[in-house]
């Protein structure tokens, strides 16, 4: 059901918001995927009741005043909740209750959404798999022993288990886009800006983007438009207050106009497996089919973009952690206060810190050290630059760029967690979205010889996340029947 039919089920009264919200807390309860963290049970049901309270004194529901009324979500673990702990998947904050609730939490609980709980993730959003979490790793949602990838791992495998209706993640580097692929749901990275940073745990700030993470791209869009537009509270929103984001999503694309961008750098040649190469290919020739044009474009500076993002990336994440000292926030073992100075203090409090997130700290801090600043923060930020560019351009020649989201499937839990480098190397084709600040998704389009979902990434120029969305509901409607045989036929 879509967020439209839900409600059509409220008005006819086959359906109350106290059900839903009941039905999906004893999923979550029930679930073994550990996809939450903390479940908010008793804070859902008072939300559910109020519900059902203006249900019965209006005698329907009030669509345009509260668009997502009961519409029971969940929220990645590093957003914050007034009087909820948020964790953010670490040790470190295991105990941190905050004071004050995220901007886009606050946007759609005002737009009559209710929270479910807080889910699991990579600790502090640095992973791609989902098994950096210090309170154990995410299950697949539909293949038992393969990541959901990450990190926000527990957002897609919620969203597919059913386990709540919808769901928020965070796209640093594809953190969205990645465990959509992997679980075969929607997830969308809007433009930088669009959607405030207010209340988010900070992973690196210039790269960070909120975004919906649902079954359908039609709900994706109801979601987005809701969170989007200018936040005081974040100087980097944009100041345009609101988006027609719904209504450009549910238009019919001007095919015949349409230019679609093909990256030569995002091929076959890029390591794609065969598999992921064939539904690329074939999503390709629909589009063909539907009149829009193909039309080779080249992001030369993608090679770099790997490179480019650990450095900015683990920079950015160095300084914004640098306040879980001990002292404000984070854990602080017991003989701390002992220790014979400064240093040694810290080396105990900071200990916290999962082997991951210690890697990028120690990464970020010598990128950032006097006498190195120049050669790899500094560069960095520059040949980001290029990779803005390179977008400029392509879009010059095309409205859209279609790509793959990754090279392959979802893998087996443990086999790269030995190797950090194959495992960053899984966002090559989803990192230069966020270093360009371009709105991205990605949608079902197929699925391997196992059942394993594969996703199909959209990107536009920025403030065309309506456009976009409309192109991948025409595709999702044409091929959300084809992707369900795949997957079912595969399994069974």
């Amino acid at each position: 059901m879509k967020i439209s039919e839900i409600h059509d089920a409220f008005d006819q009264k086959t359906l109350s918001v106290l059900q839903i919200t009941q039905q999906y807390l004893a999923a979550a309860q029930a679930s073994k995927h550990n996809a939450f963290l903390t479940i908010c049970d008793q804070r859902a049901l008072d939300q559910a009741r109020k519900a059902d309270q203006v249900l019965a004194r209006e005698g329907k529901v009030p669509r345009e005043k509260l668009p997502l009324f009961g519409i029971p979500l969940a929220i990645k673990d590093l957003l914050t909740i007034e009087g909820v702990r948020t964790t953010c998947a670490s040790k470190m904050l295991e105990n941190y209750v905050p004071p004050y609730t995220s901007t886009a939490v606050a946007r759609l609980e005002a737009a009559g959404a209710i929270t479910l709980g807080k889910l699991n993730m990579d600790e502090f959003a640095m992973g791609g798999s989902n098994e950096n979490s210090a309170f154990g790793p995410v299950e697949h949602p539909t293949h038992p022993g393969y990541v959901p990838g990450g990190s926000s791992g527990g957002s897609a495998t919620a969203v597919k288990a059913k386990l709540c209706f919808a769901s928020l993640g965070t796209d640093t580097g594809g953190s969205i886009r990645l465990p959509a692929s992997y679980c075969g749901v929607v997830g969308m990275k809007p433009t930088y800006g669009m959607i405030s940073r207010f209340g988010l745990v900070a992973f690196a700030s210039s790269l960070d983007q909120v975004g919906p993470m649902t079954e359908t791209v039609e709900d994706a869009a109801r979601l987005l438009e809701v969170m989007a537009g200018n936040d005081p509270l974040d100087s980097t929103t944009t100041p345009t207050k609101n988006f027609p984001i719904l209504s450009e999503a549910m238009k019919e694309p001007n095919w015949s106009g349409l230019r679609i961008g093909i990256p030569q750098e995002y091929t076959s040649k890029g390591g794609l497996t065969p598999e992921v190469d064939r539904a690329i290919q074939k999503s390709l020739k629909w589009f063909e089919a539907q009149g829009a044009k193909l039309v080779p474009v080249s992001l030369p500076h993608t090679k770099y973009a790997v490179s480019i993002y650990y450095i900015v990336a683990v920079s950015e994440a160095s300084s914004n952690l640098s306040r879980m000292d001990g002292v404000r926030f984070g854990v602080r073992n017991k003989d701390a206060d002992q220790a014979p100075n400064l240093a040694g203090f810290y080396k105990k409090v900071r200990s916290g810190f999962g082997p991951e997130v210690k890697r990028r700290i120690i990464l970020g801090t010598f990128a950032l050290s006097s006498g190195y600043y120049d050669a790899y923060y500094k560069r960095a930020c520059q040949v980001r630059r290029l990779v803005k560019n390179d977008f400029d351009q392509a879009f010059t020649q095309c409205d859209v760029i279609a790509a793959p989201v990754s090279q392959s499937t979802a893998f087996k839990r443990g086999e790269k967690l030995s190797d950090p480098l194959a495992m960053y190397l899984n966002d090559i084709f989803t990192i230069p979205a966020n270093l360009a600040g371009l709105p991205a998704l990605s949608v079902p389009c197929g699925a391997d010889s196992r059942g394993l979902s594969i996703g199909l990434q959209l990107m536009g120029p920025q403030y065309s996340d309506g456009k976009l969305l409309s192109v991948a509901r025409a595709f999702e409607v044409a091929h959300s029947a084809d992707t369900a045989t795949a997957q079912s036929g595969a399994r069974s």
